[in-house]
Order: C-alpha cells, then sequence, then structure tokens
C-alpha cells in the first residue's frame, strides 16, 4: 500500500490546515513600521502645538491686541451681523449655480470653437480666441466696473440697468474664458487616434467629438473645473461694488453703522465655511481621478 493510501490523504494535507503564522522578520517588520508612525504622530502633534501656541503669544502678546479683539472679535456684533449676512449669503448662491451652469455652456462652446478645423472656420477661431485672450487678461474687477456703471450709461432700449444682473453678467464673460482654457486642455489630451478610430467608423466629425472625445475630456477636468467654482463662489462677494446687497455689503452696512470690523470677519468665516468642504471635495475627486490613471481605468 502506498503512503497516500496509507495515510488516508495527499501528502502535507495536515499542514495545509495549519493557520497561516507570519514569520518572525514580517512581526518585526510591522513593529518597526508600528513605532515609527507612533513616532512620526507624536513628532507631528509636538510640532504643531508648538507653533500654535508661538503664534497664539505673538497675537496676544501684542501690543495693540486688546484694539483689535475689540474691533474685530467683538461677539455682539458678530450676533448682530450674522443673521443679516446670511441673507445676504442667499444672493451669492444664487449668483454662484445660475452663473456656474452659464460658464460651463459657454466655455465649452468656446473651447469647441477654437478647435474647429478648416480654413472656412478661421474667423470664428480668430474671434473665440481673441474672446479669451482678452478676459483672461482683464482683471474681474476693472469689468465688474464697466458692466455695472458703463452698460447703464449707454441707455441701451431692453437692456437691464440691474447690478445683479450686469455683475453676473461680469462674471460669466469673465469666468467662461478661464472654463474654454480648461474644457480645450481636456480635448486636446484625448489622444489622436481615439478621433481617427471614430472616423474610421464612419463617424462625422461632430459624432466624433460627441460620442468619442468630450466624455473623454470632461471626465479629465472634472478637478480643474471644481477649482473654477470654488473660485467663482469667491469672487460673487465682488458684486457688491454695485450696491448689491450680499453677504460683504451686508456687512458693510453694518460695519458703516457700528464703527466695528466684526461683521467683515463674520462674512469670511461663512464664506470659508462654505468653500473649504467644496474644497476637500475637489482634492477627493483629484486623487480618485489620478489613481486610476495610475491604475490603467477609465478616467
Amino acid at each position: 500500500m502506498s503512503a497516500t493510501t496509507a495515510g488516508g490523504g495527499m501528502p502535507g494535507a495536515g499542514a495545509a490546515d495549519e493557520p497561516y503564522r507570519p514569520s518572525a522578520r514580517r512581526l518585526a517588520r510591522e513593529a518597526h513600521r508600528r513605532r515609527r508612525a507612533r513616532r512620526a504622530g507624536l513628532v507631528a502633534a509636538a510640532s504643531t502645538a508648538i507653533t500654535g501656541t508661538a503664534l497664539y503669544l505673538a497675537v496676544v502678546e501684542s501690543p495693540g491686541w486688546p484694539r483689535f479683539r475689540e474691533t474685530f472679535l467683538n461677539a455682539d456684533y458678530a450676533r448682530q451681523a450674522l443673521p443679516r449676512v446670511l441673507d445676504g449669503l442667499w444672493t451669492n448662491l444664487q449668483l454662484m449655480t445660475v452663473c456656474g451652469a452659464l460658464i460651463l455652456v459657454l466655455g465649452l462652446v468656446l473651447a469647441l470653437l477654437r478647435t474647429l478645423r478648416g480654413p472656412a472656420f478661421l474667423p470664428v477661431r480668430l474671434l473665440a480666441t481673441a474672446y479669451v485672450d482678452f478676459f483672461l487678461g482683464l482683471p474681474m474687477i476693472i469689468c465688474l466696473l464697466i458692466m455695472i456703471t458703463g452698460v447703464p450709461a449707454l441707455r441701451l432700449t431692453g437692456v437691464t440697468t440691474d447690478p445683479l444682473l450686469l455683475g453676473g453678467a461680469a462674471l460669466v464673460l469673465t469666468y467662461s474664458a478661464y472654463v474654454s482654457e480648461v474644457f480645450r486642455a481636456g480635448i486636446q489630451s484625448v489622444h489622436p487616434g481615439q478621433r481617427a478610430a471614430a472616423r474610421s467608423l464612419g463617424l462625422t466629425h461632430a459624432q466624433a467629438m460627441r460620442y468619442v472625445v468630450l466624455p473623454q475630456a470632461v471626465r479629465r477636468v472634472v478637478p480643474p473645473l471644481l477649482n473654477n467654482l470654488v473660485s467663482l463662489q469667491k469672487d460673487t462677494g465682488l458684486v457688491s461694488i454695485g450696491g448689491v446687497i450680499d453677504a460683504v455689503y451686508a456687512a458693510k452696512i453694518i460695519t458703516a453703522q457700528t464703527f466695528n470690523y466684526t461683521p467683515y470677519l463674520v462674512a469670511a468665516l461663512v464664506f470659508i465655511a462654505l468653500t473649504v468642504p467644496l474644497t476637500r471635495f475637489t482634492d477627493w475627486v483629484t486623487a480618485r481621478t489620478e489613481g486610476r490613471r495610475h491604475q490603467g481605468g477609465a478616467v
């Protein structure tokens, strides 16, 4: 009788049933990693505490700290300003939502116009390029001033003089130039072989752009588009220069009445509370996109 039959099973079957035990070397490496992680955490916590304490003492021990605290950190004025700042914030959110949608559409149209091929489309490409170059170079504050003060001065029939609408138009005009460059970069990042393969299957240029190029390009530019949305959310406060009562102008009104600058700090904290979650979401989307790219997955 063979050894297999006498043992009642295959050789080594008993060893296969034994639980896995990591080697002493692996246990030592894991213990070393844990010690190094704990040490790094302690060093980071200590350095953060020391830096925070030093900054706190530098501010609190400064000669003008009592006056600064009364002028910028007054709890009574903060409670008075918060409801009015939040009411004005609704205007900023409406501007961000409506202008953001229009900016995406106009920016994509501009990018597509700049990627048109053929000599017949040269004037269109030149106009789109001139538009983008002009508004990329024009400071936002100047564009707002021109729109809010210059358009009403023309006294055009049927053209609104509402500073909210004119300020929103200035935001759309400026940011669409930035977004068009983002879209154009995404379109150009798609390998030309993708477009050639689509054309070889019988798709027209427009169909190849719609079904092959744009889906890939849009997925690639989502992180920079979110960064532009963060900037737009902050820049909506600039419409206050035209008298629009948003969060910034509401704080300005209270400051003019009380000669205390705490309302400005309240408005700043409200904007930060909106911006930080969107920024962290942008970072998460960026990391996720990069992870897919490194793994060879769809981006």
